[in-house]
């Protein structure tokens, strides 16, 4: 997709008399492929900033595709908890790992720390309202059974945010702030 506006300028000025060898570094044609080699660039940039930040998202539905069996029905609210739980601990085998091969006195890992942030900023959330498929409802089971791995196949699925308290308030797709 990114390619598209430079290659229609592309074309659009290769059918002319003079074509692109012609070209001198200030003239119209010249002025239009950097202009939509930039706008290509932008677009490239934007699209790869936003499968960034939705990646953490759909990691997250993908463990949920994995942990829960196909045949499962609707869960209860603590075995929802349970599987977050699971969620949010996926990591410490490793940093556990991480810090027996530590020597004594040095500091932790890169990799270490991220983890350990990582599971802080889940607790964290977890506290709050942790985003989730609402998998009380069995279309939303089913949903995720037959989901195909991208970002635009959870649009069809029920959300939810879970506190560790035990509350539960329905949340919008995609997750903007506490919705």
């Amino acid at each position: 997709m990114p390619i598209k506006a430079l290659s229609k300028v592309h074309k659009h000025i290769a059918k002319k008399r003079g074509a692109v060898q012609a070209l001198h570094e200030f003239s119209r044609d010249a002025r239009r492929l950097r202009k939509a080699n930039a706008r290509d660039d932008r677009i490239t940039r934007v699209s790869a900033n936003m499968s960034r930040g939705r990646q953490t998202y759909v990691d997250r539905i993908s463990y949920f595709y994995e942990a829960i069996p196909e045949d499962a029905g609707a869960m209860s609210e603590d075995e929802m908890k349970d599987l977050v739980i699971r969620y949010i601990n996926r990591s410490v085998p490793e940093i556990e790992q991480l810090q027996s091969e530590r020597r004594k006195g040095r500091p932790p890992s890169k990799r270490e720390e991220a983890l350990l942030q990582r599971t802080d900023v889940e607790n964290k959330e977890f506290k709050t309202g942790f985003w989730m498929p609402d998998f009380s409802e069995v279309d939303v089971v089913r949903a995720l059974a037959a989901w195909n791995g991208d970002w635009s196949g959870l649009s069809t699925m029920k959300f939810i945010r879970i506190t560790k308290e035990g509350g539960k308030q329905v949340s919008a797709f995609p997750p903007k702030g506490m919705s």
